[in-house]
């Protein structure tokens, strides 16, 4: 066998130095060294001055936000309050009056608005990727809130005054993005003006449940949810209690720590949480699913609730925020006030806010609910219905902001969100917001007033960060990152979520982003703590098909972004310490080589695929390579490469290349005959974005990605030495390759290396594309013990000679497998469909053997930005899945009637004919929008890749009644492996099967994680305390008993006079 090797390697060799060409375009670069300059990326100065570019860009917009926030607090000032305001009075543009207009069940329509909107013109505008008007701002008011009210409309008029300063930020600072105003009592007042993204369905944005207004109104929490669940907590107050408590839940953002218990005569953790956990995704993803399965039995024991939480937050073994210090209480009524439980861990200090939900409607007295909330810094609040749960578990962050207005000055401190999709469409952003407070006092003489009015946010695009980052001179595994105080990543190639949820930031972590190890975490940490630093490092790093894992070296390079929480990275490989800058003085070279790129050449010269890339501002961009290209020459006819419009460095760097790829043509292609070894093309692709493919014809096949940047074999082969093999790519469900009707060709390539005065680069990297059936037929051959001469000889068991892959196919399997445990090539003509199929399709337990003894190890991680089809939703009858369904019996009982249940059923139906149906909300959003047929979910990825054995082995396979031999050696200067094994006699044989496609998963075990959880840190500042603070605002709630008479008419009107209505299917994690 290791002879067949040798001759396989040789043969591999031979071919791609005779056609690759790697040593005569090493020759062409230096023929041509006076064209182009070697410049040298230095990661310490790169970094920083990204890292000050970036802090240039932000502090612009911050100080746009103080104006902004100065200017709100004085414009509330000076206003005066009026009692008696008319919706005639005001005049606005309402963002979503032109689909409520087209809406004959709206808000307005059914009310009668008499509210004068204006009407605008918008223009187009791609910063926006909207239709904008420059000379207005827009609001928008949620759903549930009656815009007439006197409060609203008050709103509306000073900040009608906001106006002209969104409008002189603008003009100086004319790259601002959405400039938003997110007031406490839900408007929303953003420019420049553009008619809302309202759904089909209800809308129900609320910017106060918005991540960076929740950052911004509030320090970090620290927050237990305890839940009554004793007997009295039955059927429809229950079912109250679980949406509210997940409604809570999505107020917090990954600055808190949350944990959720039941309680009834003892509390007990909802979840396997058994202490206080980030408030991320997944997180309360688990939380909420727990509540679902409370359930209501015993009797109600505050104590055991109120001692449970105490405690959890007492708990100073774990990492926590630190900060804002509750208890949030959801009950439906009792007379314990527990007060020997505050005063022994509470008082006298009240560090820890109490907050009590009475939920549903009861006749208990609630005055121990108001005490403990009172007694504790907190609030008291009642959700009667379902209509008043979104409201009334969001008003909370009023009382929190309370010591941050009291510290003036020190409190106005601006803040960066993590990354988030912007609900107006453009895209991933960050937001800077500032928290704007109310200067007004009560009366003359009066406290200071200490309630927010809201907060201000400026939005800068990600995409406008990225293009302060360096495009091209970092080469193709080059890149540059950026994380925050959570280890959540800004900037980074790998962040790409799938989906759009406007509810959640986008929290993908650095070790998510990248294939975790210690090396990382300790760069993670350095840069959390905003640290310079620089490591070499060897780890592993997926391909950019996810096929197959590589380990390289890499030069980790880091710096803070002054003023920001957010810490810059660079990663370099060695080879990318330098790179050539084109130096095209001589025009007419430049007219030389650019007729390279004219398709009348490609004929005698090969065809050409250029990166499309931003070469110059005009330039129309283009999916169809022929058309950019078209495009491309179009506009070269009336530019030049060095007019100030273009990217010199792109356009001299891409000239160029396509010059020097043509002398590869000249030099060793056209002479050659492909034919004679079998091959179906050659090819080259350069750092500057040229891909020649020889012959022209063969650029009807040619599959690759036309930007070298982003093509697997450009990137796999810079990173590994030798040849690279890469098979097509074979889904296991897809039908096998169709050999009759298509050529099917192998790319096998290698990097090109140049050293010029002791500095090493990889611009480019050449290759060849086999014919799969002719390479087939002469691996059996070399494979053999024959020459091309020699007739073949068949040897059997008993006789002299040795068996070999050709004419013992029938008793020997000989394949070749690459690095990634994919079919190359088989003795097997029957296999030959399945070439580029991971080989446990092929031989599940050859593979097997092979994992087992070393030849590859694996590697699995999750991807935590996939897009799912939606789960077929469940049979959930006539009622939706969570309403109280009264039976026959409820009807004739006059008891049933005069009941809280009766009533508070009746306000929830009621709410649902005026909102269309709340029963819709968790699709509302996304209602409409593509992205409404997938949803976010895990994916579980595993790769593998060769283990630590690399001389030849054999091995015998123990199959119960029989066994199978096979001999396995790694091929030399290739990322192949060549085995040959006996054919498998037994069917036991067939038992076990790796995989290696992408599942679907729920992600390593939460209840696991939490309690190795990983570095962070938190906000640098906190209020959450104030010696003047006023807590005798602590909620005062009332709720009117409705008479009989209403009762009955209005269960005869739904019951006789609405005829039936199809019920959608909900989520049961949220109602609203």
């Amino acid at each position: 066998m290791q002879h067949w090797a040798r001759r396989l390697e040789q043969e591999i060799d031979g071919v791609m130095r005779i056609f690759g060409g790697v040593q005569q375009l090493r020759e062409i670069y230096k023929d041509n060294r006076n064209l182009f300059e070697v410049q040298e990326n230095e990661p310490q100065k790169l970094v920083e001055k990204v890292a000050g570019d970036i802090e240039s860009l932000l502090d612009r917009k911050v100080r746009a936000l103080k104006r902004l926030a100065d200017a709100a607090e004085n414009f509330q000032k000076a206003h005066r309050w009026q009692d008696n305001i008319k919706e005639e009075d005001i005049l606005y543009y309402d963002a979503k009056a032109d689909a409520e207009l087209d809406d004959p069940e709206s808000e307005d329509v059914e009310r009668g608005s008499k509210v004068s909107t204006l009407r605008l013109d918008f223009v187009e505008d791609s910063n926006f990727k909207n239709k904008v008007n420059y000379s207005y701002t827009a609001v928008q008011i949620p759903t549930d809130i009656y815009k007439g009210s006197t409060v609203i409309l008050n709103e509306l008029n000073w900040t009608e005054a906001l106006e002209n300063v969104f409008i002189e930020n603008r003009r100086q600072d004319p790259t601002l993005l959405w400039q938003v105003f997110g007031s406490a009592t839900g408007v929303t007042r953003y420019y420049p003006a553009t008619p809302w993204r309202a759904p089909k369905k209800i809308d129900l944005y609320d910017v106060r449940r918005r991540p960076w207004y929740i950052q911004g109104a509030s320090s970090p929490k620290d927050m237990v949810i305890i839940v009554d669940v004793s007997g009295s907590v039955s059927g429809l107050t229950l079912k109250l209690m679980k949406t509210s408590v997940c409604e809570m839940l999505d107020t917090l953002s990954d600055d808190d720590y949350v944990n959720v218990a039941s309680f009834n005569e003892k509390a007990q953790p909802v979840s396997c949480f058994t202490h206080l956990v980030q408030a991320n995704v997944r997180n309360k993803k688990v939380f909420k699913e727990a509540v679902q399965g409370m359930v209501a039995k015993g009797t109600t024991g505050y104590k055991a609730g109120f001692e449970y939480a105490f405690d959890q937050l007492q708990n100073s073994n774990i990492t926590r925020a630190n900060c804002n210090k509750m208890i949030m209480m959801f009950t439906d009524g009792g007379e314990d006030r527990v007060q020997d439980v505050f005063e022994k861990y509470n008082w006298p200090n009240r560090t820890v806010r109490v907050f009590t939900f009475s939920v549903g409607q009861h006749n208990y007295d609630v005055t121990p609910l108001q005490w403990m909330a009172c007694a504790n810094k907190g609030y008291y609040f009642e959700i009667p219905s379902i209509g008043a749960i979104r409201i009334n578990t969001q008003e909370y962050l009023d009382v929190l902001g309370r010591p941050m207005v009291l510290a003036g000055k020190e409190a106005k401190q601006v803040q960066w969100t993590n990354v988030y999709e912007d609900a107006l469409g453009l895209g991933l952003v960050v937001t800077g917001t500032l928290p704007v407070f109310n200067l007004t006092q009560d009366g003359p003489g009066e406290k200071k007033n200490q309630l927010i009015l809201g907060v201000m946010g400026i939005d800068v695009a990600l995409n406008d960060i990225k293009r302060l980052t360096p495009n091209y001179t970092l080469g193709a595994n080059g890149y540059v990152f950026a994380i925050d105080l959570n280890g959540y990543v800004l900037l980074h190639p790998n962040l790409k979520p799938q989906t759009t949820n406007f509810r959640e930031p986008v929290t993908l972590d650095f070790l998510d982003a990248e294939l975790e190890d210690e090396n990382k975490e300790e760069i993670r940490r350095s840069m959390i703590d905003g640290n310079k630093g620089h490591k070499q490092i060897r780890t592993l790093v997926k391909s950019l098909d996810e096929r197959y894992v590589d380990e390289v070296v890499r030069n980790y390079t880091w710096v803070p972004i002054r003023s920001t929480n957010y810490s810059l990275g660079l990663v370099l490989p060695p080879y990318s310490t330098f790179y050539l800058q084109a130096n095209l003085s001589d025009q007419i070279l430049q007219v030389k080589y650019f007729e390279f790129l004219l398709p009348s050449s490609f004929e005698s010269e090969g065809h050409v695929f250029i990166a499309p890339r931003e070469y110059c501002k005009d330039l129309n961009a283009s999916d169809n390579n022929t058309e950019f290209l078209k495009n491309f020459i179009e506009l070269m006819e009336k530019v030049t490469p060095d007019s100030k419009q273009c990217n010199n460095f792109l356009l001299h760097n891409l000239i160029l290349d396509t010059g020097i790829t043509q002398q590869l043509v000249e030099r060793v292609w056209r002479d050659q005959d492909l034919n004679t070894y079998s091959l179906l093309a050659v090819f080259a692709a350069t750092d500057g974005g040229i891909t020649r493919v020889f012959p022209n014809k063969a650029a009807e096949d040619w599959t690759e990605n036309p930007e070298p940047f982003n093509a697997s074999f450009y990137r796999r082969s810079l990173d590994n030495h030798g040849y690279i093999f890469k098979p097509p790519h074979q889904d296991a469900l897809l039908r096998p390759l169709e050999l009759e009707n298509d050529t099917v060709g192998i790319l096998v390539s290698t990097a090109v290396e140049l050293s010029l005065g002791g500095r090493t680069l990889r611009p480019a990297v050449v290759g060849v594309k086999l014919d799969l059936e002719a390479w087939a037929e002469k691996f059996k051959v070399l494979a053999s013990n024959r020459t091309h001469q020699d007739q073949p000889q068949k040897c059997g068991p008993s006789s002299h000679c040795e068996m070999d892959c050709e004419v013992n196919n029938e008793d020997l399997l000989c394949v070749l497998i690459d690095d990634g445990g994919f079919l190359v090539l088989s003795n097997q003509n029957h296999q030959w469909d399945q070439v580029g199929r991971f080989f446990s399709e092929v031989d599940a337990n050859l593979m097997l053997a092979l994992y087992n003894n070393s030849f590859y190890t694996r590697k699995e991680s999750y991807d935590y930005q996939a897009a799912c089809a939606p789960q077929p939703p469940g049979n959930l009858g006539a009622a939706p899945r969570g309403v109280f369904v009264p039976t026959i019996a409820d009807f004739l009982n006059l008891a049933w009637w005069t009941s809280a249940a009766a009533w508070s059923l009746f306000q929830q139906l009621l709410y649902g004919l005026i909102y269309h149906s709340w029963f819709q909300a968790d699709s509302a959003e996304a209602e409409g929008s593509p992205e409404a047929r997938e949803s976010s979910c895990v994916m579980k990825q595993t790769q593998y890749y060769f283990g630590s054995v690399n001389a030849s082995y054999n091995a015998i396979i123990d199959c119960g009644n029989c066994s199978r031999l096979f001999h396995a050696q790694r091929l030399t200067n290739t990322n192949l492996l060549f085995v040959v094994a006996e054919k498998p006699l037994c069917s036991q044989c067939e038992a076990g099967r790796l995989l290696q496609k992408e599942t679907h998963s729920d992600g390593p075990e939460q209840c696991e994680l939490v309690q190795r959880p990983r570095y962070r840190r938190g906000p640098h500042i906190c209020f959450d305390y104030n010696a003047t603070e006023d807590t005798s605002d602590c909620g005062r709630g009332a709720s009117f008993p409705p008479s009989l008479g209403v009762l009955v008419s209005l269960q005869l009107l739904l019951l006789l006079g609405l005829p039936p209505r199809p019920q959608p299917q909900v989520h049961a994690s949220r109602r609203l």
